[in-house]
């Protein structure tokens, strides 16, 4: 308990030590947020997989290993763990799953020797990385949002993974932290992305693309040509297969990174990390199955209001939009599906006990 306490103590410390204007741009710790996790059942492989070495020594350059990014922040960290424990409870292997956590620059909750302890303790044998997300590089890039939560720097994490991850690991699936799933991780793992696609997901072609950007963009003579021949769907960043070879090797952040330059110039869209992606991938993404990705659960980006299940088997449930639920449990104004996600909950503390 005393190493939470003394957080914010120690990272300014360490800050004074690099920085000499000291914890000036440094959020203040809300330790509470850190405390009441229980710990998870300790989920073992089954007998039909592949015999490996002792967590403690396994490398995460193990071909062997299912390689998973999330990002991991004060805010969402309940979900996080959440999200984990779900993917665990469903793996046939789940020591095979190696997860790669991306933690904010400047949050001294996420600290990584504070993060790693934090999720050793609820994870015992978990294999896992933390690594810090350098946010100098973004933040002059990012542009506003319709939602405050949208400008995160942590939330464009998933543009530098080829920079973030060894070069090792060369394929990775990314979760974003208001996920559960109800399926083996396994199957989402072994899709195929065919020629030169560089990502998979779940495409929605009946939604409206073109409301994911602004009159500038599609009345502009040049702009819209960016597509070409392609015929572009929407799909959500939050459940990706993502080869890190081709997007290597393709460059892929820089050409992100182009159009959020372009943005900070002439606004073309309205929806923080999401359209550079789309004007990148749309039209050439690796259809994955929609029962991978049932999104919209957390309502719009405004009100949070509920919603229901697509049509369709379901795989994995996404509480993507502004309501998270969690919060929504919390204050005792739940959405039917919100249910759906208390099982997993690893965050138990006395007060929601008693």
């Amino acid at each position: 308990m005393n190493l939470f306490h003394s957080v914010t103590g120690l990272f300014c410390l360490l800050i004074l030590g690099v920085f000499p204007f000291g914890c000036i741009a440094i959020r203040p710790v809300n330790s509470d947020r850190l405390f009441g996790f229980t710990e998870a059942p300790d989920y073992r492989n089954g007998a039909a997989c592949p015999v490996t070495e002792q967590a403690e020594a396994m490398s995460y350059c193990d071909p062997s290993l299912i390689h998973v990014a999330m990002t991991l922040d004060s805010e969402y960290l309940r979900g996080s763990m959440a999200a984990v424990h779900s993917v665990l409870r469903h793996a046939s292997c789940p020591e095979h799953v190696f997860f790669h956590f991306i933690s904010a620059e400047f949050d001294p909750e996420s600290n990584p020797r504070v993060l790693t302890r934090l999720v050793r303790s609820i994870f015992p044998s978990l294999n896992f990385q933390v690594y810090v997300f350098r946010e100098d590089g973004v933040l002059s890039l990012i542009s506003s949002s319709i939602r405050l939560a949208l400008e995160n720097p942590l939330n464009y994490a998933r543009n530098y993974l080829g920079d973030i991850l060894d070069p090792c690991v060369n394929r990775v699936i990314y979760l974003d932290s208001d996920v559960i799933l109800v399926d083996d991780v396994h199957k989402l793992w072994n899709v195929q992305l065919t020629g030169s696609r560089v990502i998979g997901a779940p495409e929605y072609c009946h939604a409206n693309f073109t409301k994911y950007f602004t009159d500038s963009f599609w009345f502009d003579p040049i702009l819209p040509r960016v597509f070409g021949s392609r015929n572009p769907c929407y799909f959500n960043t939050g459940v990706m297969v993502m080869d890190l070879e081709k997007w290597r090797e393709g460059n892929y952040r820089m050409k992100i990174e182009s159009w959020m330059k372009l943005q900070k110039r002439t606004r073309i869209y309205e929806l923080g990390s999401l359209p550079p992606f789309l004007l990148v991938f749309g039209g050439n993404v690796e259809p994955i199955d929609h029962k991978w990705n049932q999104h919209g659960l957390g309502g719009d980006n405004v009100k949070g209001s509920c919603r229901s299940l697509h049509p369709g088997p379901v795989s994995l449930l996404h509480w993507s939009g502004k309501g998270k639920p969690w919060v929504r449990l919390d204050e005792k104004k739940p959405c039917p599906l919100d249910y759906l996600w208390e099982p997993y909950d690893l965050y138990k503390p006395i007060s929601r006990t008693k």
